[in-house]
């Protein structure tokens, strides 16, 4: 090459930009100094990690870069064996390897918890909860409300209490993210407000209920359902809880409407051979609840108020109990007009009424037990207005005949009863086909504790139904706390074996025969049974609480009531 050539501009092409720039020699070699741009510099020393070459697969990993160790496989194992992630709380059944261990001292329900923050001050309490389940710009607060609102709806139709509705709503919205918010629950009004903040303005919603319908299995789904909600772990979002809430009430009843009038009839046969009825005083009294529930749902269908289905259904137990007296038949009339009251009296809605008293919700507790004192009042009209024409006919009604009381008791007669008259009440009220078993046993249970304390024992009937009503309380919270459902399905149709239905006919008899005083004493020995039956189921619930851990001390505070005065 010529000095010239050697003057001559290099192009583009030809500079290379991993040449050295001027004043730094170049290697000394025989290679060309063009080199490739993946070279590496002069000075960049890789040290070699064996005696394999250089040149590795782009899929390798560089030096100093850690990546965790992947996590050992599980070891292979049977089918059968309980899966790692498996949760006792989430079983719905009991699984094959036994009953999940379930500890009442730290395993509280959502129910629990909700109620202890309720009954403290929004400034006192506790730190609000990671907001769980929104998108970046925040909860939706009037879809919570609404969503809140209509959980709550479906609770208070189905018969649940206003202090369980309240804690239902607020779980609802404090899984949301809204934590300042304040629930209210009347008889048919249920509202819900939110305040962002001490400075900003409140948002407010309510919903009125307008038709209530005693199905236990729709309540038990809505219970499972703010479960879910309340749950860490589950993650529900607004959109799948609006849909789980609109199956819930398209859902049908699980039980047909003829189910239903048999199960009345076989409510009322129960419970006349409870007052010590036989065979034929079974048959008629379940024929005659049969009927009272075929007018009733006519009338029903018509529009008809309940006060009007009540009274209708009240007379054709009472019209055949006359009209077997009238033929001398020789059969306890007393017992088949006993055992349809049997099917009509609103157990349901008088243990709910005074367990809201209990509990401090006084203007639902009122309009609650008005509503039984009207449905009683129905019942009363009916039955007197036959007996009143019976008793113009000629038929011997006697009211100091006491039921039962010349025959000794029959324990296993009157026990299988018991549990007969609790499963077609569990039918009545709709209850799921997996609790209709546990209810009925609770229910034999109920009256092994009456008959053992007032026919063995010789107490007094009001002590006794007290104390059977509070172990059906307390076996139904516990058996609600392993299912983490409502209690209501487990103690409601229990009581069925302890209402009083026997001393309600008595007064009702003393009436219409002129035997006002008789009558009086009669009809308040009915009262007194049914205040024993509603504040013992309370108590029970009350004393399994008492086994409930609540937390910490801030919980433990706000989980006291005020004393009153």
């Amino acid at each position: 090459m010529t000095d010239a050539e050697d003057r001559k501009p290099q192009s583009d092409e030809a500079r290379n930009a991993f040449l050295p720039p001027s004043g730094v020699a170049a290697p000394a070699d025989n290679e060309s100094s063009t080199t490739s741009e993946f070279a590496l510099p002069d000075g960049l020393a890789v040290p070699r990690t064996g005696p394999e070459s250089e040149t590795t697969s782009e899929f390798a990993l560089p030096d100093g870069l850690d990546v965790a160790p992947h996590p050992q496989h599980e070891p292979e194992g049977s089918a059968f064996s309980t899966p790692r992630t498996y949760s006792a709380r989430q079983a719905t059944f009991t699984p094959p390897t036994g009953v999940p261990l379930v500890r009442l001292t730290k395993d509280v329900p959502w129910q629990d918890r909700m109620r202890t923050m309720l009954r403290m001050p929004v400034t006192e309490r506790p730190a609000p909860e990671p907001v769980q389940r929104h998108d970046d710009s925040g909860p939706a607060v009037p879809r919570v409300l609404d969503l809140s609102l209509r959980i709550g709806e479906l609770l208070l139709a189905g018969g649940e209490g206003a202090e369980d509705v309240e804690a239902a709503m607020f779980a609802v919205c404090r899984s949301y993210g809204l934590d300042r918010c304040e629930p209210n629950v009347t008889f048919t009004l249920l509202a819900v407000s939110y305040q962002p903040s001490l400075v900003d303005d409140p948002v407010t919603a309510s919903r009125t209920v307008r038709r209530r319908s005693p199905d236990y299995t729709r309540l038990a789904a809505v219970y499972q359902l703010v479960d879910d909600i309340s749950d860490d772990e589950t993650q529900v979002t607004l959109e799948e809880a609006y849909r789980r809430l609109a199956e819930i009430r398209r859902n049908r009843h699980p039980y047909p409407g003829w189910a239903l009038t048999l199960a009345s009839g076989l409510l009322a046969g129960s419970a006349s051979v409870l007052v010590g009825g036989g065979l034929l005083v079974f048959v008629a009294a379940a024929v005659g609840a049969m009927l009272g529930d075929r007018l009733a749902w006519l009338c029903a269908g018509r529009g008809l108020p309940e006060f009007y289905q009540f009274t209708v259904a009240a007379t054709p137990p009472a019209a055949i109990g006359v009209a077997l007296t009238l033929a001398h038949a020789d059969v306890k009339a007393s017992a088949v007009i006993t055992g349809g009251l049997f099917a009509l009296l609103p157990g349901r809605a008088l243990v709910a009424g005074v367990q809201d008293g209990l509990t401090g919700f006084y203007i639902t507790a009122s309009a609650r037990l008005l509503e039984v004192l009207y449905f009683f009042v129905g019942i009363v009209i009916g039955v007197l207005t036959v007996l009143y024409f019976g008793v113009q006919l000629g038929a011997n009604l006697v009211p100091d005949a006491a039921l039962g009381g010349s025959d000794p008791p029959q324990p296993v007669l009157q026990i299988a009863a018991s549990l007969g008259l609790s499963l077609a009440f569990s039918v009545l009220l709709q209850q799921e086909r997996a609790t209709v078993l546990m209810v009925t046993l609770n229910g034999g249970v109920a009256w092994v504790v009456y008959g053992a304390m007032h026919y063995t024992g010789d107490i007094s009937p009001v002590a006794s139904t007290a104390v059977a009503a509070g172990v059906v309380g307390l076996f139904g919270q516990l058996m609600a706390r392993y299912r983490f459902a409502s209690a209501l399905p487990y103690t409601t149709a229990a009581i069925g074996p302890l209402l009083p239905g026997s001393a309600t006919y008595f007064g009702l008899l003393g009436i219409a025969q002129n035997e006002v005083n008789r009558g009086l004493t009669s009809l308040t020995k009915a009262v007194a049974l049914a205040m024993a039956i509603a504040i013992g189921v309370n108590l029970g619930s009350e004393i399994s609480r008492l086994f409930l851990r609540i937390g910490s001390a801030e919980k433990r505070r706000a989980a006291k009531r005020t004393r009153g005065f």
